[in-house]
């Protein structure tokens, strides 16, 4: 295999061939991986592996590659194709492309924290808590899910830490992980929920054996804390920009802050249809940027979504939840027609609405404003 060298960090060296990425740790650690072999704490790891195991989607030729002869002879497989110890690898597998691996680092002092990331959440992305699509029993998996979303960390301390500091690393890593999902709004597929992960979600966390003084906390109030979290919070974010083209930019469209309360992009103008004339509908076919990715529009789409949230979790009581509902998709209606002297107007013309749901509701404001936008009124 032809490998090209990503990083050359203090305690390890990043490298890429293919499908494969690979940490080789340039002297004995002590890791925390979710592997299936060596997984958990370990002091014998020296490689870290994490590689395209599938395609997204369709793939049930590769799966069965996967699980027919076991995970631990898969790992095995993984290792020989490698020319890897296997006793002495932790490996990752996931969906996403090796060619979208982002690569954080940051130093404090005598202290660096590097973050490896991969990371794909369109189908697979998940709240804690969401409910599950499998059960493991004494059996073994009752029903396997076909999930091909996955986030998989890589995190390299470049200084010794103690057990249980490398374990509440685990801890800031995850948070960091979960504040890039939420900086980008990107929304559960199993709930009405923004995402914490994915249901598949796997990681390496690596730190020397030797040093003078292991660092004994990674709280986020230490700054070794702190690089955990901005490293994974970077390399996560800029690894979805590669592999789903979630970015910041894009994340203000109503799809993407109303797709979780019923709104889709793939049945919108059907959707719409009753709310506007031919004329108007075929207009809006025409300009969807125009309407749908409006920064204030997705300004209010977001405040709405907001607002819909805190209802569901009880912050906003019964009795006022639709008039607080009214009001942000009013405010969307007078953003997308660029009239914000109509807000009292079309808040009026809202509630005169039989729109309860969230989809009605903002059909019927995006209806509102684009009509209005153009009246000659």
């Amino acid at each position: 295999m032809t490998w090209e060298v990503l990083a050359r960090l203090r305690t390890a060296t990043i490298r890429r061939s293919g499908r494969f990425v690979v940490a080789d740790l340039l002297e004995p650690h002590r890791t925390i991986t979710t592997s299936v072999k060596n997984g958990g704490q370990s002091e014998g790891v020296r490689y870290l592996v994490n590689h395209q195991s599938c395609e997204g989607a369709g793939h049930d030729a590769r799966f069965h590659v996967m699980t027919g002869r076991g995970q631990d002879a898969y790992h095995d497989q993984v290792c020989d194709e490698l020319d890897l110890p296997s006793s002495e690898t932790a490996v990752m597998g996931t969906a996403a492309s090796m060619n979208y691996v982002a690569i954080s680092t940051e130093a404090d002092a005598d202290v660096e924290i590097s973050a490896v990331v991969t990371a794909g959440v369109q189908t697979n992305a998940v709240c804690a808590g969401d409910p599950a699509t499998w059960r493991e029993t004494s059996a073994g998996l009752a029903r396997v899910a076909a999930a091909a979303g996955t986030i998989n960390t890589m995190l390299i301390v470049g200084r010794a830490m103690a057990a249980p500091a490398l374990a509440r690393a685990i801890v800031t890593m995850t948070e960091g992980k979960s504040a890039a999902l939420q900086r980008l709004a990107a929304p559960s597929c199993y709930s009405k929920d923004l995402a914490t992960g994915t249901g598949t979600d796997q990681f390496c966390v690596a730190a020397p054996l030797a040093g003078d003084r292991p660092l004994t906390s990674a709280s986020p109030h230490m700054k070794v804390g702190e690089l955990i979290g901005l490293t994974v919070r970077r390399a996560t974010g800029e690894a979805l920009r590669w592999q789903n083209g979630l970015e910041a930019s894009l994340t203000r469209g109503l799809f993407h802050s109303l797709g979780r309360y019923g709104l889709k992009e793939s049945t919108v103008f059907d959707d719409i249809a009753p709310f506007l004339d031919g004329g108007d509908l075929d207009l809006l076919k025409k300009n969807t940027k125009a309407a749908f990715f409006e920064p204030l529009v997705g300004a209010a789409g977001h405040a709405l979504a907001a607002v819909l949230d805190r209802v569901r979790h009880g912050t906003i009581p019964d009795s006022t939840a639709r008039d607080a509902t009214i009001q942000q998709a009013a405010t969307m209606a007078a953003c997308l027609a660029a009239r914000p002297d109509a807000w009292p107007t079309f808040r009026q013309q809202l509630h005169a609405t039989a729109a309860d749901d969230p989809k009605t509701l903002v059909l019927a404001a995006i209806a509102l404003g684009w009509k209005a936008k153009w009246s000659a009124s």
